[in-house]
């Protein structure tokens, strides 16, 4: 019974994680949008910024923007922080619910680092932190006065950081980690700056002083970094799905061929939000990183047992369908079985059975895509699948699967 609760609570956080994320992505969405699409017009009230007309639901919507505060007070102020902090927690309780309480299985491979539970935790928990207070310190440092100079060292700090958790994490570990901090950057921009900033303004109204400009350019700047890191963020959520991205030997660089893809499709949408001229080549520049990602996942596993060879012995000649069945039967078959006998799995992990030749044949695409073209599978590697069984199994999968 237990069990079942433990299932059912992590689903209902996932579903949780996803409810409160489109609320967060959906607003930084719509407010960039109206931002961009402000218009000045002459009658503006005092010190507005630029309006903006708007049709949905059967009704018309007249946007006023003030650049730094109004003249008063309105009686009635919404507030958008709770989606960015139900999304950073319910984020962090699925990190702590799978890959803390499985950090064994999830988190740590011995072959990469050889670790604790506990210190990869440590780490787990400080890289967040220190994600932050690099990226904040970046921002407030003369680098943020240049938004295009800031946004290349950024890009640069998070690939760097993607690097070095390969080097500390399993490979699905690494991809989560990367993934965690930037939520991490998101979610501490909203609570740390743009929310701060918003009740000086509010304070300094009620108290009848002048409002700091500088209160409003700076959330302004976190809001734009948000919208930008939406969608690379939204790709390491799923990622998790597709071993191709985070278990094969050049991860990092496929995150930040990501980062760029999620980059570049903003940002077409971000200048004709301004009414600019439609940035075309961004389309152009998404496709090439996207081609791009699919041939780096064609170079094999994330492995550390020794370098892959795309053709090697193994394929030089047939493999026998008997090799392939030993294999999985005693690499895989223990937790992908009716009853698995892994302690903690009381059901097969996404209902793949490959406990006879049957379904082995069957699941052969899975088995390519998480055992052989990518090291997914066994999860940190627990079974000890060696770099010459992942061969055969990819030469097996390319010689038909006889």
């Amino acid at each position: 019974m237990w069990e079942i609760l433990w299932v059912w609570g992590e689903t209902f956080l996932r579903w949780l994680h996803v409810i409160a994320a489109i609320g967060w992505i959906g607003s930084s969405f719509y407010f960039i949008h109206l931002d961009y699409s402000l218009q000045q017009r002459e009658g503006l009230p005092a010190q507005a910024y630029g309006e903006a007309w708007q049709v949905h639901g059967g009704g018309f919507y007249n946007m006023v923007k003030y650049l730094v505060a109004p003249a008063r007070m309105p009686d009635d102020l919404t507030w958008f922080k709770w989606e960015a902090y139900a999304t950073w927690i319910s984020g962090f309780a699925l990190v702590v619910a799978i890959f803390y309480a499985s950090a064994n299985l999830y988190l740590i491979d011995p072959a990469v680092m050889a670790l604790s539970p506990t210190a990869g935790i440590a780490i787990s928990i400080a890289a967040l932190v220190l994600g932050w207070a690099v990226y904040d310190g970046l921002c407030r440092s003369p680098l943020g006065r240049n938004d295009t100079v800031l946004a290349a060292v950024g890009f640069v700090f998070i690939v760097a950081l993607a690097y070095a958790f390969t080097k500390v994490f399993s490979a699905r570990g690494a991809f989560m980690q990367i993934g965690a901090v930037i939520g991490t950057i998101m979610a501490a921009n909203v609570l740390m700056v743009i929310i701060p900033g918003q009740r000086k303004v509010v304070a300094d109204l009620i108290a009848g002083r002048a409002p700091d400009p500088v209160h409003g350019r700076r959330g302004k700047q976190r809001s734009t970094h948000n919208n930008y890191l939406t969608l690379p963020v939204v790709f390491v959520m799923i990622s998790n799905h597709y071993p191709l991205a985070y278990a094969t030997r050049f991860s990092w660089v496929i995150l930040a061929l990501t980062l760029v893809m999620g980059a570049v499709i903003r940002h077409f949408y971000n200048m004709r939000h301004q009414r600019q001229p439609s940035p075309w080549w961004t389309w152009g520049v998404a496709a090439v990183c996207g081609l791009a990602i699919v041939w780096l996942s064609t170079l094999g596993p994330a492995q550390s047992e020794r370098p892959r060879k795309r053709a090697d012995a193994t394929a030089a000649s047939p493999v026998k369908f008997a090799q392939v069945e030993d294999i999985v039967i005693s690499r895989c078959s223990m937790c992908h079985a009716e009853e698995p006998v892994w302690a903690g799995l009381s059901v097969p992990p996404k209902g793949v059975l490959l406990d006879t030749a049957a379904r082995i044949k069957a699941n052969a695409r899975q088995i390519a895509i998480a055992a052989a073209w990518s090291n997914a599978m066994p999860p940190s590697n627990v079974t000890d699948i060696t770099a010459e069984e992942r061969d055969t199994l990819g030469a097996w999968i390319s010689s038909g699967r006889d």
